[in-house]
């Protein structure tokens, strides 16, 4: 089977190596050259444990190729961004690109499978674009199993820093047009997924990732709500929630700073947006987690004020913000809150704030013109520690007192 893969970040360039280490034949596509080109130098542009030996490998066997345009193939997995627009709305342009991109290859028979989150509709709308484009050929429809091409949905579900272990384990969710669609995307599917493959429609499909998703964030919700309540009562909430746990029935999360990466912080705005009178828990839960980054800005800056006094100033004080990714041990940037609060606490406190990203070499334009990327050991001298990110690197840091110095612990490095 040969399959192309458009789309080569986080999700699409781990499926399109796995496919091909199962014995595939993978194109895969990119717009972006600087990507296309490092792919098919064995490397990869991404930080994913496992993925670069397997890149690798089924590069140097021919299995795996990079391009910038589309071939034809059996099957056609859509792997792109869908971010926001406007007032919590979807993007769809990425999806619209990469349709637009593969109907003049399209041939009787072939099977077009989306991946990338989106909102519930979006693959009966992508299939609507495809049949305008293609108007030769039959597409796939709720209401006839006959047809040329087949489409499906079928959401990722991996967590990133074990993806490639994931991809394989993981059930999948296949949700085609019709039920035919279904038993096409399965083929690909099984390829290399030793998970159960569960089969339903497409409509289901996409609201089951984005239902996967909204579930996370109100839980994650009820534990940075419980971080602010316990901060207010001088209640230690690690310790707090630790205790709560040992009930039989309680698994209270972790609080952070936020809720960060392209699906947990956007996926449940794709629920509000479609019916916003009746995801009340939902949207609540949103902005819960979208405000927590505020109350982090909150305690940055009472720490810089405490601090002075006695000739000293605020613009004396020196802040280190250790963390940028949206989860640790990774370099993913996306909606990540430790990212925002940063560029903010910089641009309140200009010269005086340096950043510690271990999984980067260098900052992203929106702190270029801020703040400093540092090593860890050099960021230890600063008069405000936060840590926003529980990286690997931090929870194996010796942080001896030091008077006049403060530390604000978002992630409970300490207890870690």
């Amino acid at each position: 089977m040969k399959i192309a893969v458009f789309g080569l970040g986080y999700i699409g360039l781990p499926t399109a190596a796995m496919l091909a280490a199962h014995g595939a034949e993978v194109i895969g596509v990119d717009v972006r050259k600087d990507a296309v080109d490092t792919i098919n130098q064995g490397r990869i542009h991404i930080v994913e444990p496992g993925l670069e030996e397997v890149v690798g490998k089924v590069t140097a066997s021919g299995l795996l190729k990079a391009t910038l345009a589309p071939e034809k193939a059996d099957a056609f997995l859509i792997a792109v961004p869908t971010p926001f627009k406007g007032d919590h709305e979807a993007d769809l342009s990425y999806i619209h690109a990469a349709a637009t991109a593969l109907a003049p290859v399209l041939e009787k028979g072939n099977t077009i499978i989306l991946e990338s989150t989106s909102p519930v509709g979006t693959t009966a709308i992508m299939t609507d674009w495809l049949r305008e484009l293609r108007p030769d050929l039959t597409f796939a429809a709720e209401d006839a199993e006959e047809c040329d091409i087949y489409v499906a949905y079928c959401p990722e579900r991996v967590l990133p820093g074990k993806v490639m272990q994931e991809l394989i384990e993981n059930d999948r969710i296949i949700g085609g047009i019709n039920k035919a669609s279904s038993a096409m995307a399965r083929k690909v599917y099984g390829i290399f997924v030793k998970g159960e493959l569960l089969e339903t429609n497409a409509r289901t499909a996409e609201m089951s990732k984005l239902t996967e998703n909204a579930f996370r964030d109100v839980n994650i919700a009820f534990a940075n709500e419980l971080s602010l309540i316990c901060d207010r009562l001088n209640i230690n909430v690690w310790e707090l929630i630790r205790l709560a746990n040992h009930h039989p029935r309680v698994n209270i999360l972790q609080p952070g700073p936020g809720v960060g990466g392209h699906c947990i912080a956007v996926d449940p705005w794709f629920i509000v947006s479609k019916t916003p009178d009746l995801a009340r828990l939902t949207s609540a839960a949103r902005h819960i987690n979208d405000g927590k980054p505020e109350w982090v800005k909150g305690k940055i800056r009472e720490a810089v004020h405490s601090l002075t006094g006695n000739g000293r100033e605020a613009k004396d004080v020196r802040i280190a913000c250790l963390g940028l990714a949206f989860k640790p041990d990774i370099d993913d940037l996306r909606e990540s809150p430790a990212l925002h609060i940063v560029r903010d606490v910089a641009e309140e406190f200009p010269g005086q704030v340096v950043a510690v990203e271990p999984n980067i070499r260098q900052l992203p334009a929106a702190l270029e013109d801020h703040a400093t990327l540092v090593e860890p050991e050099e960021a230890l001298s600063a008069d405000v520690i936060v840590f926003l990110v529980a990286h690997r690197q931090f929870r194996e840091m010796t942080l001896a007192p030091r008077e006049g110095r403060i530390v604000i612990d978002c992630v409970n490095i300490h207890n870690k």
